[in-house]
């Protein structure tokens, strides 16, 4: 492929990365190749570029019918590229060879190059290669994130010294143990992989991720929000799993917790279901701050059923009866079979407020457990262009 330089590209755009291609007769690494997507997807988010996360690219190839660590043609990236609505791709190839002495412990050389195609104006980027021991296969997933990084973002990209601070190196077989963890087919395989690399490398937050999601499925709030916890701020998903750690504590009944928890993400993130978890938070430590934040919620989606009702839930605690019935007399209009809705709106209209220790009352806050970072973003690239 020709070597083009890249213009500068706009904020908004779209980066895609596809699993590298296995040229070695060892189908045994292919798990290289799908860690090279991932290590390179996270490296360009945690440097603010949106990149396209692994599971919209498992559907992608899924509606494509397009078979996994297949070597890909040009019109099979470009129809992945364009199912996904991506600016830029990167797909490249590795190949690994065994160790010239067979005496020795390494596992071989790596090769690596990786191609840059910008999909909206139609042309190829520089093609880049890495080479050097299998066991470094971090620090040449890290070079050449960067190296791609100063090729799409040229003077903004970070110097090499800055990004490899942000991006430690890890472990081969912690690396090796957390992709084939995303491989694996069912959760018990995932948190055995998962739960190895984790204990191989404590630096390694991945991986602590993926185990706080698998246990956050499962509803062991406790033990998910331990790892979410582990979960550094140079990661790309470190707002996520903040978010997830909020949810987690508020369902065990940490209510203050899980307030800062949701503080800290709003801050960076102020999507709608993070405010409302806020105040949902709040409303339980009898914050005067919580319907403020349900309000604006609502604001960002009015037609929400969970924001109205949390926002005429509250009011009718603050003994607000005709703002709260009017709340939820819309509610009921749009739901008839909203039993607390329905039952509330009585007692609104008959002015009984909260009864200390009524379960039917109590506790009723709609928690949100959506969390659309990458849509934030892209919104904000598209009506701030100019603003970081």
């Amino acid at each position: 492929m020709a070597a083009v330089l890249f213009v500068s590209l706009a904020r908004s755009d779209t980066y895609l990365v596809l699993p590298f291609f296995n040229l070695s007769k060892n189908s045994n690494l292919d798990w290289i190749g799908e860690s090279l997507a991932e290590s390179l997807q996270e490296a360009f988010s945690s440097e603010g570029l949106m990149a396209l996360e692994r599971d919209d690219r498992v559907e992608a190839y899924r509606r494509l019918s397009i078979l996994p660590y297949s070597l890909l043609t040009k019109a099979s990236v470009l129809k992945i590229g364009q199912e996904l609505d991506a600016e830029h791709v990167i797909v490249g190839q590795f190949d690994v060879k065994a160790a010239p002495d067979p005496a020795s412990k390494s596992r071989g050389s790596l090769q690596l190059t990786a191609y840059l195609l910008d999909l909206k104006r139609m042309r190829e980027g520089p093609q880049l290669q890495e080479s050097g021991a299998l066991e470094d296969l971090a620090a040449l997933q890290g070079h050449l994130a960067w190296q791609i990084l100063v090729a799409m973002k040229g003077s903004e990209a970070p110097s090499e010294a800055e990004f490899r601070h942000r991006q430690p190196a890890i472990r081969l077989d912690a690396i090796e143990n957390y992709t084939r963890g995303l491989l694996a087919g069912n959760p018990d395989d995932k948190h055995r992989f998962f739960t190895q690399a984790a204990r191989l490398d404590p630096h390694y937050s991945q991986p602590c991720f993926q185990l706080g999601r698998l246990l956050w499925k499962k509803k062991e709030y406790k033990t998910a929000a331990d790892w979410f916890q582990r979960v550094v701020p140079s990661n790309a998903h470190y707002h996520e799993a903040t978010f997830f750690l909020g949810l987690c504590r508020y369902y065990s009944g940490d209510f203050a917790g899980a307030e800062a928890a949701f503080q800290l993400v709003a801050r960076a993130v102020p999507l709608n279901e993070v405010l409302n978890d806020l105040g949902a938070a709040q409303s339980r430590v009898n914050s005067t701050e919580a319907l403020e934040n349900f309000r604006k919620a609502l604001a960002g989606d009015p037609s929400d059923t969970a924001y109205q009702f949390n926002v005429a839930y509250e009011l009718w605690r603050k003994a607000d009866f005709r703002a709260a019935a009017d709340g939820f007399r819309a509610i009921v209009a749009r739901d008839p079979n909203d039993e607390q809705a329905s039952f509330l709106l009585s007692r609104s209209e008959k002015q009984i407020g909260p009864r200390a220790g009524d379960p039917r009352t109590e506790g009723l806050e709609r928690l949100k457990s959506n969390y659309e970072e990458s849509a934030y973003w892209q919104l904000k690239a598209v009506l701030q262009p100019d603003k970081p």
